[in-house]
Order: C-alpha cells, then sequence, then structure tokens
C-alpha cells in the first residue's frame, strides 16, 4: 500500500529527539508520503526546509488562526516567496477557530481572507482548520464570488456540512478522531463524502487515533485512520489508500 498522510506538523518539537526513527516507523506503516503545513511564518518556513531534505515530504505554508493576531505587515510577501519554492504545495493551514479564540474572530476572518486571495492569485490549494465555526466559513464561502480549491482538514462538521463542503469543490480530511469509539457522527460524515474528495491524515502530533490514544501520534499512524475508513466504506484497505493517495495527488498537484 501507499497512503499520504496530507496533514503532519514533522516540525514540531516533540519531533526533535527521534525524527528519523518517526521516518522509519511511516514507512513500515506504509504511509510512503506526507506534507507538512504551517501554522505561521516560522513554522512554515520549517515545513519548507523539510519538504526540500526528503523526497517524501510536501510542505504548505500559511498563518493558523490561533496566530492571526500576530502577523507582521509583510506577511503576505513572505508567504508569496514560500509558495513559489519547490514542493511547497498548498497554503495553510489557515481558517476560523472559536473554540480558543486565541485571535480575536473578526481578525481571523481578515488574515484568513487575505491568505485566500493570495492562494486564488497563486492558484494554490488551501488547507482550512475549522473548529466550531462552520456557521461562518459555510457564509464565507458561499459569499465568495470565487473560490480557492482545497482541503477541509480534520474534519468536524456533520454529514450536512460536508456535503456542502463536497459541493464547493472542497476534498474532505478525516484524522485520528474517526477512530474514536464514540464518533458515531463523523463516521456519518465519512460515508457521506464521495469516495473521490476522502482524505486521511493525522495532525500529528496531536490527535492520536485509536490503539495510540494518550501517546504521541505521529505519520504512520495515519494508518489506522485509513482502516477505520475502509471499514466504515466497506472497502479494502489497499483500496482506500490507493484512493485517498490519489485524491491528495490530485488536489495538491503533485505530478
Amino acid at each position: 500500500m501507499e497512503i499520504f498522510d496530507t496533514h503532519c506538523h514533522l516540525d514540531d518539537e516533540k519531533f526533535a529527539e527521534d525524527f528519523q526513527d518517526v521516518l522509519v516507523c511511516m514507512a513500515e506503516y506504509e504511509v510512503k508520503y506526507a506534507l507538512c503545513p504551517g501554522s505561521d511564518l516560522f513554522s512554515s518556513r520549517s515545513a519548507v526546509k523539510l519538504a526540500q531534505q526528503y523526497s517524501f515530504l510536501y510542505a504548505a505554508a500559511g498563518v493558523h488562526p490561533h496566530e492571526a493576531k500576530d502577523v507582521p505587515e509583510d506577511y503576505l510577501l513572505q508567504l508569496e516567496e514560500m509558495l513559489k519554492m519547490p514542493k511547497v504545495q498548498a497554503l495553510g493551514e489557515i481558517g476560523l477557530d472559536y473554540y480558543y479564540d486565541l485571535s480575536p474572530r473578526d481578525v481571523q476572518k481578515k488574515v484568513m481572507d487575505e491568505q485566500v486571495q493570495l492562494a486564488i492569485r497563486m492558484n494554490k490549494p488551501v488547507i482550512f482548520h475549522i473548529r466550531d465555526a462552520h456557521g461562518d466559513m459555510l457564509d464565507y464561502l458561499r459569499a465568495l464570488p470565487v473560490r480557492p480549491k482545497g482541503i477541509i482538514h480534520c474534519s468536524s462538521g456533520s454529514a450536512e456540512v460536508v456535503k456542502e463542503y463536497v459541493r464547493m469543490g472542497f476534498y474532505i480530511s478525516f484524522a485520528g478522531p474517526l477512530t474514536f469509539k464514540k464518533s458515531t457522527n463523523l463516521w456519518e460524515a465519512a460515508k457521506a463524502v464521495p469516495l473521490d474528495r476522502l482524505l486521511v491524515e493525522t495532525d500529528s502530533p496531536y490527535l492520536s487515533p485509536e490503539p495510540k490514544r494518550g501517546r504521541r501520534n505521529e505519520p504512520g499512524h495515519t494508518r489506522f485512520v485509513l482502516e477505520k475508513l475502509a471499514e466504515l466504506r466497506e472497502l479494502p484497505a489497499a483500496d482506500m489508500a490507493r484512493i485517498t493517495t490519489e485524491n491528495a495527488m490530485r488536489v495538491y498537484e503533485i505530478k
């Protein structure tokens, strides 16, 4: 199998001491590719550096809603420079987070929109982080005269919500919570997404799936998310790996 972890933070300090072991485990679990997004300018540069060092890693550059309040005046120019670099396949992660509200909501919306417009201008897909904010996000996307292509990362929306994102052209990515025993709403959402719009991820080092809950998450654990998704869609895991990897290559425009 060839599995693609479409969203992992390998630049995180939690991987500093055993980074090479993490990559070995990734290969053992047949996770052949991974994309590392940025959450601010510093982590975006770190993700880009990793993508240049390893043939199987790719990067995205962007400012997370948590960090929106701290962007420098020239942050869009800095992002644009990174987006022009080889193996930087997307702008992200960006979006709205009303759970923590670490940046004021009007600032989150402003910085998100500025980055969306940059992505549209540069013809790059967007990786959206959305937590407790699906209503505002859907309203925002509906109002855009031109929408970006991209991914709803670590999807938390209901079946009805994900259908609306799919209708607007987005891919839906599922992470560790899909494997949790009480995630019945997520299971229904995963069943509602067309096969050609499904993606898998870890969001590591966060959101460890069963049976790794309580421990650091890592890209190799995408295997558990994939197997749960295959079970829900009543497909062999190898078929789901092929489908989700082809989808990832398509949305990230990897040749």
